[in-house]
C-alpha cells in the first residue's frame, strides 16, 4: 500500500449562524424545498372530521388501556367520549357530501393562478 495514495479529509468549523430556526434547518436538508411549502386546500368541515376521528380513536384506545374493573368510571368516560368524538368526526367529514348547502361549505370554485415556469 502506498502512503501517497491515501486521501485526507479536511474538516472545517461549522460557520452557520446559530440564530436559525429549526424550520430553516429542515429546509436546508431537503432536496426539493418546495415539498415543505406545498399546501392542499381542505374544507374546514372535512378537517374537523379528520380531527374528530383521530381524537375519538385515541380516546377509545386510552379507554381500552384502562382497567375496567378497577376504574369503571374512567373506562366508561373515555370510551363514551371517544365514541361520541368519532361520531362527530364522521358527521363533520361526510356532511359536505350529504348536505350541499350547509354552512361553511365553499360554493364557488377557487381560481387557480398559473405556476411560474
Amino acid at each position: 500500500m502506498k502512503i501517497q495514495n491515501i486521501n485526507t479529509a479536511v474538516f472545517t468549523a461549522n460557520t452557520t449562524p446559530k440564530n436559525k430556526s429549526w424550520l430553516d434547518k429542515i429546509h436546508e436538508k431537503t432536496k426539493n424545498s418546495s415539498d415543505m411549502t406545498d399546501t392542499i386546500v381542505v374544507p374546514r368541515t372535512i378537517f374537523k372530521g379528520y380531527l374528530g376521528i383521530m381524537t375519538g380513536t385515541t380516546l377509545v384506545t386510552l379507554g381500552g388501556l384502562v382497567n375496567r374493573k378497577k376504574q369503571p368510571k374512567l373506562f366508561k368516560g373515555t370510551m363514551a367520549a371517544g365514541l361520541l368524538t368519532s361520531l362527530y368526526g364522521t358527521w363533520a367529514f361526510v356532511r359536505p357530501f350529504i348536505i350541499k348547502d350547509a354552512n361553511g361549505i365553499e360554493k364557488t370554485k377557487p381560481t387557480s393562478t398559473p405556476e411560474p415556469s
